[in-house]
């Protein structure tokens, strides 16, 4: 059976592994800024590379200074991991409809939601899909709202002609885990539109060091260099740079047999009855899953298991089913049918 999710692990590296293991440098090193920089110029702006993606997750809502009680306007149906920071930070989700044929937020339904208390929004992109980015960053420029674009499972993935990351959102997260393109097998991306917000995130990494200034001209800890803000220890190791890096080289090819495989896909479901693929007009996914709707979903998974040799896959629960992010009551019909009726199946590089 096509499983769903499989790991790219690049080949011919243990001779560079070995050398980065004996080098008595394992830390934020020359392959990490290698990552970065190629990370950075594929996506047309900076992007930072952290030691996993709850690491990057967590930097936004320290830059914006979440609070407890402030709310989050974000989408259910998404990855845990991609709510759970706020959670941490005792802040409230303020769970809001999407459009089940998208996949991720509504707009209307975003504006309808905003009130006083109304921190950030948390854009996810449902499965690789992008969402209403214009729309979202929009309303969030309007109420002056900062919009934290959720691309655990999207890079690579083009709107109107640009790559996710350099869409106008405040900030963009990646997820470089195991089952991502590309993969550092841990690892995480964060983007951030304000030249500010990047410095602050640097430092935010870095336990608030200014690297620059840290040791003086006989390389001891200089009492110049004031630590003036908490910061975490998250930066990405030179062992996972490497990965990522020599990953990356492979990332182009493979989200281009992604995209040929969704097209074999396409072509798949049309066999089955009353299936509507997902996906809005001027995006192009990356396809880390296809996902398709379905009356009758739960009958049909079993069929693609057994007669296509496909994991077909719901993938996520809805998030607002956990009790860590407390009680919320409001009718969320596009969550409703798209949780009842979503369906995905392998569309990996892997496929033959």
């Amino acid at each position: 059976m096509e499983p769903l999710f499989k790991v790219f692990i690049p080949e011919g590296i243990n001779e560079e592994l070995e050398k980065v293991l004996y080098s008595g440098r394992l830390t934020s090193g020359n392959y990490v800024s290698l990552f970065e920089n190629k990370l950075s110029d594929f996506v047309g702006i900076n992007v930072l590379a952290y030691n996993s993606y709850n690491s990057a997750a967590s930097i936004p809502w320290e830059i914006i200074d979440l609070k407890e009680g402030d709310e989050v306007i974000a989408s259910p149906m998404s990855c845990l991991a991609s709510n759970q920071p706020v959670a941490v930070k005792r802040g409230v989700m303020k769970w809001t409809d999407i459009d089940p044929f998208v996949g991720s937020l509504s707009p209307d339904c975003v504006r309808k939601n905003i009130t006083s208390k109304t921190k950030a929004i948390l854009h996810y992109h449902w499965g690789g899909y992008p969402g209403y980015i214009d729309e979202i960053v929009a309303i969030g420029n309007e109420y002056g709202i900062p919009v934290i674009e959720d691309a655990i499972e999207s890079f690579g993935a083009e709107y109107k002609g640009k790559r996710i990351g350099n869409t106008g959102a405040d900030f963009t997260l990646f997820s470089f885990q195991p089952v991502r393109l590309p993969t550092s097998i841990d690892g995480g991306g964060l983007v951030c539109k304000d030249p500010k917000h990047h410095e602050k995130a640097l430092l935010l990494r870095d336990y608030g060091i200014d690297r620059s200034k840290f040791r003086d001209s006989l390389g001891e800890i200089s009492e110049k260099c004031d630590i003036s803000i908490p910061g975490f220890g998250s930066a990405m190791s030179e062992i996972n740079g490497l990965i990522g890096l020599r990953s990356f080289e492979q990332t182009p090819v493979n989200l281009a047999l992604q995209r040929e495989q969704a097209l074999k896909n396409h072509e798949l479901i049309k066999s089955f009855d009353k299936t509507f693929p997902i996906g809005l007009d001027g995006t192009l996914p990356n396809y880390w899953i296809y996902t398709f709707l379905s009356e009758n979903r739960d009958v049909l998974l079993e069929t693609i298991r057994k007669e296509h040799k496909l994991y077909a896959s719901k993938v996520h629960l809805r998030n607002d089913f956990y009790s860590v992010f407390g009680k919320f009551e409001a009718q969320l019909k596009g969550v409703d049918k798209f949780n009842n009726e979503s369906l995905s199946i392998p569309c990996g590089w892997w496929m033959k």
